[in-house]
């Protein structure tokens, strides 16, 4: 068993949860990420939790769904407690105008970012292990003419410009981006030998850190089909990807590439490997939603603290009905409270 959670990493169904405490953000105010924090509030969790949001706001959701939660202020206490279910401790964060679910609000986005900020600090001075985000909505932000591309780059500029790296983790499916939320047609010159060898680089420390495995296999996607198909049909990998690969497995990484995105995918290769570089957003997050949709989870490597997040939207249609599938958030507490556990 040892030489498998060497190679394989966690194994989130058999490993305890370790006594740590945790931050968990509730998101866009208008979307789900209330309700599936009040879902986490009535489990009992070996871990400690700490919501971070408006507590009238989650009060008032709590009533409209039937929910028997009250809040209460969140205490800082000297060690952290296992959460009980049924208690809700809130880390108090208003929101500048009511929010009505499904409906969001550009006033709102100041009060969405200041749930990363709280959380991000907490974090960083050592109030919390980790941090555990429930899904923001883009859009109101950029409409309130806040420049926002995500949580992982907003995150990586709250910690000092560090280089983050977006990993899907789907049981023991692994898939890490080489750039995340760009238009399709910055792609090719937004992958450089540089950034890729860096990316590579935060992988492989973040498998060893933070999943515990020895010597992790990374394998590298091209960018075109058929990995280019020798340069007829793009020259990425022969004048970027493959020379950068070149260099890592110089360093003495365990990586091999560029292959093409359905060689990688297929599960012969997979089992082979620890984790997948993919090129794009909509190269990796397919493949990983397929495996493992409502269970999946987005961990944030190359911060100085841990993040973990949901892999699914706001889903507006579903906000106040008390339908949302917690699965994916129950998922992203697990992991975020194994995760640099041994």
């Amino acid at each position: 068993m040892a030489a498998t959670h060497a190679r394989r990493g966690v194994r989130r169904d058999q490993e305890p949860l370790k006594a740590r405490r945790l931050v968990v953000t509730t998101g866009e105010p208008a979307g789900i990420g209330p309700e599936l924090a009040l879902a986490a509030a009535l489990v009992d969790w070996p871990c400690a939790l700490a919501f971070a949001g408006d507590p009238d706001l989650l009060a008032a959701r709590a009533s409209a769904l039937g929910l028997r939660l009250a809040p209460s202020t969140w205490r800082d206490t000297a060690a952290p407690a296992p959460h009980r279910a049924g208690t809700l401790p809130v880390i108090p964060v208003p929101v500048a105008r009511e929010s009505v679910a499904g409906r969001p609000d550009p006033a709102n986005a100041r009060y969405v970012l200041a749930l990363l900020d709280m959380a991000a600090e907490g974090c960083l001075s050592g109030r919390f292990d980790a941090m555990v985000t429930a899904p923001v909505q883009k859009s109101a932000i950029n409409d309130a003419g806040i420049p926002f591309q995500g949580h992982t780059e907003y995150l990586a500029a709250r910690a000092g410009g560090a280089h983050p790296v977006m990993l899907l983790v789907a049981g023991n499916l692994r898939v890490a981006l080489a750039t995340t939320h760009l238009p399709l047609a910055d792609v090719p010159r937004s992958i450089t030998r540089e950034s890729l060898e860096r990316t590579a680089q935060v992988l492989d420390r973040g498998l060893r850190a933070d999943f515990g495995i020895d010597a992790p296999r990374i394998v590298v996607c091209g960018l075109n089909p058929h990995a280019g198909e020798g340069g007829h049909l793009g020259r990425e990998e022969i004048e970027v990807i493959g020379p950068a690969v070149a260099a890592l497995s110089a360093q003495g990484l365990a990586i091999s590439g560029p292959v093409p995105a359905d060689t990688a995918f297929t599960p012969a290769a997979l089992e082979r490997t620890d984790a997948v570089l993919a090129m794009y957003h909509d190269q990796g997050l397919p493949v990983v939603k397929h495996a493992g949709f409502g269970s999946a989870v987005n961990v944030t490597l190359g911060l100085p603290f841990r993040r973990v997040s949901v892999d699914h939207g706001t889903a507006l249609d579903l906000a106040g009905t008390g339908r949302a599938d917690p699965g994916s958030l129950f998922e992203a507490i697990r992991l975020a409270a194994r995760l640099g556990a041994g």
